[in-house]
């Protein structure tokens, strides 16, 4: 909903976050095509999901993807084909199966990582200091409100640590 009084192209601030959003995609997939092994979005969401819980049961994992059991085995099944995941019976209860990184699993989530700052920081090059203070507090209580209670559902699920502010040339 539009807000009376707000200048620039945007006057609603959820379509501007909506753009961003858009933005952020593209930076995110520049420079991945070198990454290997090639994963989809879904089973990088997945990676990123067992990394934030390792130890994950396959149920809790289905449920903080939004994905059906018998789609999370087999997500699970190409991933640990690839050599990203292990999957092991729990130690104290028998029906469950955990889920954990490999080695290469952290590596490839590492890597996809410094791509994405390297991305990020080239941008917030080119903006003025105040700007780049000015969103990081933006995405600071953005972060904050979409953690708290969420009408008609749960919180949303954390997306894990915030990544290292990537550092910012001076300007001068």
């Amino acid at each position: 909903m539009p807000r009376p009084g707000r200048s620039g192209a945007y006057e609603d601030p959820a379509a501007a976050l909506g753009a961003a959003a858009d933005l952020l995609a593209v930076l995110h997939a520049r420079g991945q095509d070198g990454v290997a092994p090639a994963v989809s979005p879904s089973q990088l969401r997945a990676l990123i999901a067992v990394e934030g819980a390792e130890g994950v049961n396959l149920r809790t994992l289905g449920e903080v993807l939004g994905s059906r059991p018998p789609s999370v085995t087999r997500l699970c099944d190409r991933l640990e084909a690839m050599g990203l995941l292990t999957r092991s019976p729990h130690p104290s209860r028998r029906r469950e199966v955990e889920v954990r990184l490999t080695p290469q699993g952290r590596a490839l989530l590492d890597e996809r990582r410094a791509i994405r700052v390297r991305e990020l920081s080239a941008v917030l090059a080119r903006m003025a200091p105040e700007a780049v203070d000015a969103l990081v507090a933006g995405l600071e209580a953005f972060r904050e409100a979409a953690a708290g209670p969420y009408p008609g559902a749960g919180p949303i699920a954390d997306a894990g640590p915030p990544a290292a502010p990537a550092p910012v040339p001076d300007s001068a």
